[in-house]
């Protein structure tokens, strides 16, 4: 079956337009390595950017060509973290959650890719003229952090338009191939893939957690930012998170929450188990319903790319489109 060629997949020398999601704590090298190795681009997540998490990430990816992804602010507290991903020599640095200006011609000089992930049109344009190679855009679909307000399916194209020629990825609510194939069609070069990536038996997931990947939906998912207020680090103002409903979201929703109450959350917080995901974030996005199973990147990887293909290819004969006389 032929592969679908996009201007992501020549730029960054990839078999397939998919890019791993660089998930913090839970994006490690052996997912990174995998998806890379499936044809994909696995990106480390950086997260904080801590370097004792970092460096035994990137020597468990060996010598497979995978990217690093960093929170962006975080980074601003931690450059010395870039230069240690720089020296692993990484197709592309995923910056996300901030300016990416300082850091574009450091990346740019080490041979990397600068990938830039936006949540709103006006910070696309400003990633594109800060030197981004590649913006990914996207929706408030997405599991994990990121902006309440536009979903994916209406971010995208908008994002596509303004920076156009620049290669867009998009992210948000993507777990299959109906996805991927939307995607292209919204002009997209590719897509992201984070949740359904995260149920893999490479990701770095307990089984509580891999658990509730295939038994929780969509509609089981809220945007809040308690657990950023509750047990730290604290975010700038306009981000929150999409995470599977449990006890701390619930209580949080009950306004208004006191300072008292906010402190028995936080003491609850740190006392759970690290498995206790009725107090804990489990964070997700709303494409859990098309998750059923935990399978291999390379089995995901595959599926996602074959169903689209198929999509793609059948599409003149799945509907009528009649012209008028």
């Amino acid at each position: 079956m032929p592969l679908i060629t996009t201007e992501l997949t020549t730029r960054l020398g990839i078999e397939h337009p998919i890019l791993l999601a660089p998930m913090g704590d839970s994006a490690g090298g052996r997912l990174a390595a995998a998806v890379s190795r499936a044809g994909g681009l696995g990106l480390i997540g950086g997260g904080y950017a801590d370097p004792g998490w970092l460096e035994p990430q990137l020597e468990a990816a060996g010598d497979t060509r995978v990217g690093v992804g960093f929170i962006t602010f975080a980074l601003d507290e931690r450059p010395a973290t870039l230069a240690l991903a720089l020296e692993r020599a990484p197709v592309a640095v995923q910056l996300s959650f901030g300016d990416p200006g300082p850091y574009a011609d450091r990346i740019h000089a080490s041979g990397a890719l600068l990938i830039c992930q936006v949540q709103t049109k006006a910070e696309a344009i400003q990633a594109a003229r800060g030197g981004a190679d590649v913006i990914v855009a996207q929706g408030q679909d997405s599991g994990g952090h990121g902006r309440s307000g536009r979903g994916t399916i209406g971010l995208v194209p908008a994002i596509v338009d303004a920076v156009a020629p620049l290669p867009v990825v998009a992210a948000g609510g993507i777990a299959d191939g109906r996805g991927l194939a939307a995607a292209l069609m919204l002009g997209a070069a590719g897509i992201t893939l984070g949740t359904r990536l995260l149920a893999t038996t490479e990701a770095i997931c307990d089984p509580t957690a891999a658990e509730l990947l295939v038994s929780r939906g969509g509609d089981d998912t809220t945007r809040t930012e308690a657990f950023d207020v509750i047990r730290g680090p604290a975010w700038p103002d306009g981000y929150d998170g999409r995470a599977i409903r449990n006890d701390t979201t619930d209580r949080w929703d009950q306004e208004p929450l006191g300072p008292a109450e906010r402190l028995r959350l936080a003491e609850a917080y740190r006392h759970a188990s690290a498995e206790d995901y009725a107090v804990r974030a489990m964070w997700a996005g709303d494409a859990l319903d098309l998750i059923h199973e935990i399978e291999s990147a390379a089995d995901v990887i595959a599926a996602v790319t074959d169903d689209a293909r198929r999509l793609l290819a059948s599409a003149p004969t799945t509907f009528a489109v009649e012209t008028s006389p």
